[in-house]
């Protein structure tokens, strides 16, 4: 039997009006976001910062309602749940990426910093970085320098779990000559990449497509589609499928091998220089978009204050802080991959990659004993 506080049947609320509420709701902050957003859209540096804030909390309305639609699906109209929720998962992920790259060069230029005892961020302004032709793979010789860089390491970085081993100093002269220029490279290649991202928002927030979904969710502030038989069905059996497919996404995880802080097996398949994303992360991601979807269906269950479960909360964190750094060691990974960079550049981007495969598994592995933790007081 599972836990009590894991119990997704524990509501009061008439089936229908909880999902219709919920939506409405989420549809109304939508809807409010939007017109903050119009009309602080430019100007001053406060006006810039809550347009920000309100793009932010466009997508996590945008998220909430597909995410209801998506566990709550037998409730509603199958034709107009089913076109909306593609919308508002590609408005989400468009609006979505400048926040991600500025937080990653964040990230990036942070750890830089930590690896090579720097005080000050290493930027484009202070640092001349060489030309940058892209992100076409890398020659041998680089592809050598980077990836030996990175075994280099990853015996260097340490890792941020409990329990983990003592890191060993790294190689400061190599890292204090080569951080500088792999921070002005990666300022570069980001700032790029999330002036394209704010550019791709803006121009999708004045299409006709942006408009179709406002219209969409303007229509749900006030009616809720929702089926013939939708008052009669009971919300718990849906609710409890929603947990049942993050309990199997989990059991599917490989927590043996996270439960030790210190995964060198896992790190070296994770210097590989094949350009696509790390194949360890796929199920991790999708476990993290499973726990989501499991937060949001306790919201619709209980509308007044969802119960506090430490063990969700704490994993939730673990499997963020596994997107970022996985995302982050991506990045460094693509520098890397930048044509005719200097060895010195290429080792410290090398031990930046392993740096965050570390984090990675340190996330791992404080998932792994908060999940297991919990389990064991299971009957």
């Amino acid at each position: 039997m599972a836990q009590r506080h894991l119990d997704p049947t524990n509501t009061t609320a008439a089936p229908a009006d909880a999902v219709a509420g919920y939506l409405r709701e989420r549809a109304t902050e939508f809807l409010r976001a939007l017109r903050t957003h119009r009309e602080t859209g430019g100007g001053t540096a406060a006006g810039a910062e809550e347009s920000t804030d309100a793009a932010l909390a466009l997508r996590r309305s945008a998220r909430r309602i597909s995410g209801t639609l998506h566990t709550f699906r037998p409730l509603l109209d199958a034709d107009w749940s089913e076109s909306l929720r593609p919308e508002l998962a590609w408005l989400s992920g468009t609006l979505g990426r400048e926040h991600a790259y500025a937080a990653r060069l964040d990230r990036l230029v942070g750890a830089l910093n930590r690896l090579s005892g720097a005080t000050n961020l290493p930027t484009q302004a202070s640092v001349t970085a060489r030309p940058d032709a892209g992100a076409a793979p890398i020659g041998a010789a680089t592809g050598a320098r980077a990836t030996g860089a990175a075994r280099a390491g990853a015996a260097a970085a340490g890792t941020t779990g409990p329990g983990s081993r003592p890191p060993a100093a790294p190689d400061r002269g190599n890292l204090t000559v080569g951080a500088a220029k792999a921070g002005a490279l990666l300022d570069r290649q980001l700032t790029l990449a999330r002036t394209r991202a704010h550019s791709a928002a803006l121009q999708a927030l004045g299409s006709s497509r942006f408009h179709a979904v406002a219209d969409s969710v303007a229509v749900l502030a006030s009616e809720v589609p929702l089926t013939p038989t939708a008052a009669a069905m009971d919300l718990g059996p849906l609710a409890a499928a929603a947990h049942d497919r993050l309990r199997d996404a989990v059991t599917g995880l490989p927590l043996h091998t996270a439960g030790h802080p210190y995964n060198a097996e896992a790190l070296i398949h994770g210097l590989s220089p094949d350009t696509a994303p790390h194949p360890q992360d796929a199920p991790w991601h999708q476990v993290r978009l499973l726990l989501r979807l499991h937060r949001y269906a306790l919201e619709v269950l209980h509308p007044e204050a969802v119960p506090v479960d430490v063990r969700l909360l704490s994993a939730g964190e673990a499997l963020n802080r596994h997107r970022d750094a996985s995302e982050a060691a991506s990045a460094a990974a693509a520098a890397a991959r930048t044509p005719r960079i200097a060895p010195a550049t290429a080792y410290a981007l090398g031990v930046l990659h392993a740096d965050q495969r570390h984090e990675v598994e340190a996330s791992r592995f404080a998932f792994q004993q908060c999940w297991q933790k919990e389990a064991v007081r299971t009957p």
